[in-house]
């Protein structure tokens, strides 16, 4: 499959980013979208509709907080998607995870278009060791020494986290892989795609690797931006904003300004995550998986979580 899309309005090449609401608060968060909104740039931000029971190990704000949830609704007005990242902060039952969703529907007038799961979550959609198939899954219980078994219990008829039907029925796009390569088209160009062993999900997609501050200014380093560019592909970074290293005593780190300004003035298509991957699916339609290319991006995805990025997503 050829890798290969015209954007529209004769741009040259598509950027975006999904970013995860770990860590994300009104003290870190705003500074980030007023740079992503004075730079033209639309993306994507997930967001836990409401507060879970259990503490987490990796927390935020929600938003069933007031003020944080009158700032993402400004996000979204001014043209930034809102996303799931699973109900909450912590494993949901089914019960809550349905009461997520109706809550992000009540709040934001539809369904989540797209999500992506929560580390250390039980209620995962496909997460942990099902994300992998055949030997592939057996290599990757041995490098993860199985810490993540049980987090695909949001896919799973016979877990209390069960949610997976809610997400056939409402949301178009999940994230699995996260690779090294600034251009997530090129590593991965099935994407979106339909993968017919994991029914629960409609669309499938891929990210380029930006947990942090570091990770993600060594994807967009001024060289892969302009490879990005000269191969006209399109990169949906993964990442956390509200990670501390994008900020730098109170302010946002100054080479990740520099890099996210250069970036902008070039002729890129600068859209949220779900209008990026519509416009695609527009162009080549529906894309089922074949098992050879699935067992692809799986071994590739493992070996750079080996050796790369050294166990993260």
């Amino acid at each position: 499959m050829q890798s290969r899309v015209h954007w529209p309005e004769g741009r040259r090449f598509a950027f975006t980013v999904f970013d995860d609401t770990d860590h994300t608060t009104l003290a870190n968060g705003p500074q980030v979208y007023e740079l992503l909104t004075d730079l033209g740039m639309r993306t994507t931000k997930s967001v836990w509709p409401i507060s879970g029971r259990i503490p987490p190990t990796v927390g935020g704000a929600t938003c069933e907080d007031p003020d944080y949830l009158a700032w993402v609704t400004s996000l979204r007005d001014k043209g930034f998607e809102i996303a799931f990242h699973n109900a909450t902060f912590s494993t949901s039952d089914r019960a809550q995870a349905l009461r997520g969703m109706a809550r992000f529907r009540q709040l934001f007038g539809t369904f989540p278009n797209a999500h992506a799961n929560h580390a250390d979550c039980r209620d995962g959609i496909y997460w942990g060791p099902s994300r992998m198939t055949g030997v592939n899954r057996i290599a990757y219980l041995l490098l993860t020494k199985g810490r993540t078994r049980g987090q695909d219990g949001g896919t799973n008829l016979a877990s209390a986290s069960f949610w997976g039907d809610s997400c056939r029925a409402h949301v178009t796009y999940v994230r699995n892989f996260v690779f090294t390569d600034i251009n997530t088209l090129k590593v991965c160009p099935q994407m979106p795609y339909h993968d017919l062993s994991r029914a629960y999900v409609n669309q499938w997609f891929a990210s380029s690797e930006g947990p942090d501050r570091r990770s993600f200014c060594r994807t967009i380093a001024e060289e892969n931006q302009d490879r990005l560019e000269s191969e006209g592909g399109a990169c949906i970074m993964y990442t956390h904003f509200g990670a501390p290293d994008f900020l730098e005593r109170g302010r946002l780190h100054a080479g990740f300004v520099k890099l996210m300004t250069r970036l902008a003035a070039k002729n890129g298509w600068f859209v949220p995550v779900s209008t990026l991957l519509d416009h695609i699916r527009r162009l080549r339609g529906e894309h089922v998986i074949t098992p050879r290319e699935r067992n692809r991006l799986e071994r590739r995805w493992l070996l750079e979580k080996a050796f790369l990025t050294r166990g993260t997503t």
